[in-house]
């Protein structure tokens, strides 16, 4: 189940006796933990009704022994369980006691105890790319717990949405082109646009609107905003521009050899875009999401514009003179501004 519909069904029904909560996504777990604590534990019986442990320490047998038993001080419990991987034995070695933990667990979902909730946290994987085997294996394991909530990475839809509630709830003035900023700048990371948001309602208050400006001066990473702009200045031949671009990167302190190598992977994405026919920053997210590279909107939007405003000989050229440029820069004692300088000037001629 999502987290939207574990949250709808302890609110209408008695909560599960176990439970499996698996995935990556901390933000939305974090709720569901505080609602499943709010649902069960009233607020004197917490500190003795809810108990952490973590299979990185203990063992699963341990664990089941301490679901098993029944508290002097609080009436309900809550087993909450860290690091739910680390029940796997590594490498394919110990199937046997695999099975036979798998088999102990099996026995406990059978036969609950009474009025304790055991939750199994496992989230060390994502499900997606080189994890998803590994969290397949985590599924296999606790197969014999029907309850599982799926904690999946925010869809760019979903972590706009967030962030325009959250904005809207703040009394935020903040038009959609700087939202599109702030969430592609955070990643779409759900926790980081929680505490951007309220950054941003303490330094700006309800009286203003936010501008990019205030988003590039609070927001870690906002420097991308200024990659994404020197990109479109290459691409209309702005020479001008472009060497503003440059040197707003070198006051706001960015470390030219990482620009170099965002400018890089931007120009190879528009070229295997172009190369794969994607004709809308629609097709470009679906395609890289496909292959397992996550791509949020705005970025297959700034991709799109790359191949709108790059030909094929120009888009060619530029990687080429990337391909130098950081040659350059990996120089005995390069000067790094006077590179990039030459490189936009080469790609501006």
């Amino acid at each position: 189940m999502s987290p939207d519909q574990f949250l709808q069904r302890i609110r209408k029904e008695p909560a599960a006796p176990v439970y499996l909560f698996l995935g990556r996504e901390l933000y939305q777990l974090g709720i569901c933990r505080q609602a499943l604590v709010e649902k069960l534990l009233p607020a004197a019986d917490r500190e003795n009704g809810l108990s952490r442990l973590s299979l990185e320490e203990t063992t699963l047998a341990a664990v089941l022994d301490d679901a098993r038993s029944l508290s002097l001080f609080a009436p309900d419990r809550i087993v909450w369980v860290a690091d739910a991987e680390a029940v796997l034995p590594r490498g394919r070695a110990g199937g046997d006691e695999e099975k036979i933990a798998a088999g102990e667990l099996a026995e406990y979902v059978r036969n609950p105890t009474p009025r304790t909730t055991l939750v199994f946290e496992a989230s060390r994987f994502d499900f997606e790319g080189d994890d998803r085997a590994k969290i397949e294996r985590v599924e296999k394991f606790y197969a014999c717990i029907p309850d599982v909530v799926e904690f999946r990475p925010y869809t760019p839809e979903a972590a706009r949405r967030l962030a325009q509630d959250l904005a809207k709830d703040a009394g935020l003035q903040i038009g959609l082109g700087e939202m599109g900023l702030l969430v592609e700048t955070l990643a779409g990371d759900p926790s980081r646009i929680v505490n951007e948001i309220e950054k941003l309602r303490l330094y700006a208050g309800s009286g203003r609107k936010v501008t990019s400006d205030d988003i590039a001066r609070l927001v870690p990473n906002a420097q991308e905003s200024t990659l994404f702009a020197l990109v479109a200045a290459l691409g209309r031949g702005d020479r001008k521009r472009s060497l503003a671009c440059l040197d707003a990167l070198l006051r706001e302190g960015e470390y030219l050899p990482l620009a170099l190598t965002f400018l890089a992977t931007q120009f190879r994405l528009a070229m295997a875009a172009r190369d794969e026919g994607l004709r809308t920053a629609q097709q470009i997210q679906a395609h890289f999401t496909k292959q397992g590279v996550r791509i949020w909107r705005d970025r297959a939007e700034q991709v799109h514009q790359t191949m709108t405003e790059f030909p094929n000989e120009k888009l060619a050229r530029a990687i080429e003179k990337v391909y130098w440029a950081d040659k350059a820069l990996r120089d005995a004692r390069p000067d790094d501004r006077v590179v990039m300088e030459e490189l936009v000037f080469s790609l501006t001629s």
